[in-house]
Parts: C-alpha cells; structure tokens; sequence
C-alpha cells in the first residue's frame, strides 16, 4: 500500500505544477515519508527571444493602428499598470493622458473629449476622442513604412527626451518615418511604445510621439 502511495504523491504534484507555471513546484517525499516542495528552475528567457518577441509586438500593434482596430489594440495594454500617452518626446507625468485598460476599452468606444496636452508653438489645448487622438496624432503617418529600432532613439529634435529617466530598465522600441527634402527633412515623425513584462507576456505602458518643435 505504501508503494501505491509514493506514486500517486508525485502525480498530484506534477499536476500543481502545471497549473502553477509562474512559480512551478514539485513534491517530493523522502525516506521518512515526509513531503517536501521543491521550487523548478524555469528557463531564462535569452535575449534574442526577448527581441524577437517584442519586435512582433511591435508590428502587430502598429497594424492595429494602421487597421483602426482598437479592440485589438487594447489587448497590448498592461492589465495592471494600464497606458499613457504622451504627445511629444517629453514625458509629462502629471498631465499626459493616462487610462487603465478597462476605461481605454470603455471610452474608445464614444464620443467623450480628452486633453491630450498642448501643441507645440501655440500652447493650444488639444482636444479630441480617443479614436481621433489615435488616428490624427499617433498614426498621422503610416508607421508600418517605418525604420524600426529596439532600445535605441532614430529621431530628435530640440524637444527633451526623457523616456529613460521616466521608464528607467524598461524595453521600447521606435519606429521612424525620416522627414522629406521637401520640408528640410524637419518633418520626421517617430512613434515609440514602452513595454513592461507581465506573466510571461510583454504589454505596453506608454505610447510616445516624437516630431520636430520650435
């Protein structure tokens, strides 16, 4: 009967440890037939699974985007943390628009305004919903034309720059649109989203434009 018993002790355990893959455990039970639980070393991402993952992030969020589907869109936003929008490369803690997931998913849906900042030169309030705030100003140009970068700045002007500072150790990526010899090559536009890890999976916690300011 003890037999018996030893086995179906480590099938029990193998089952818990399925269903717990964040912090997978086995049991374990020694000569005295006392239980032990012993944490399993998962894996260690490398970092080239981690930039491929976050490159096809990347392309799948600026599809989306390009596709005005902001169903989908919502499902790269943290759970937890939720999102926030800044309209230039300054990052603005206090007044750029911030939503949780479950209200981006709620207000995306209507007609209700938003302060999304000021424009650069007038000072102007800009004013708009989120579907027009994602499709006249996040995705003013299509980014999926873009020169994509991973932890590495394309673009600048004579705006601050401070997403390290604001999002210190976090992965972002970049995509730039260069600007037109038309223009001087002044009308570059870059659009950056900063992710942050969250049960295995990468979301995104701010979605930052960047262009040339006076």
């Amino acid at each position: 009967m003890k037999k018996l018993f030893i086995p179906l002790l480590l099938i029990i355990s193998l089952v818990a440890c399925k269903k717990n893959t964040a912090n997978p455990t086995i049991n374990t039970t020694d000569s005295a037939g006392h239980v032990k639980t012993d944490t399993v070393a998962v894996p260690k991402m490398s970092e080239a699974e981690k930039k491929d993952i976050i490159k096809k992030t990347n392309d799948e969020i600026l599809q989306a985007l390009k596709n005005k589907d902001y169903q989908k869109f919502s499902e790269f936003i943290h759970p937890q943390k939720g999102i926030r929008f800044s309209m230039y490369a300054f990052v603005d803690i206090k007044d750029d628009k911030h939503f949780s997931k479950a209200d981006f998913e709620k207000y995306v849906q209507t007609k209700t305004q938003f302060t999304w900042g000021s424009h650069d030169g007038s000072g102007e309030l800009y004013k708009e919903t989120i579907k027009d705030y994602l499709e006249k100003w996040v995705f003013s140009k299509d980014f999926t034309h873009s020169t994509y970068s991973f932890n590495e700045f394309q673009g600048g002007g004579n705006s601050l720059n401070n997403l390290k500072e604001i999002y210190p150790g976090h992965d972002f990526t970049e995509n730039y649109i260069k600007g037109t010899e038309k223009y001087g090559e002044m009308d570059w536009k870059t659009l950056r989203f900063v992710y942050e890890e969250f049960e295995g999976k990468y979301y995104i916690i701010a979605v930052i434009n960047d262009q040339w300011t006076v």
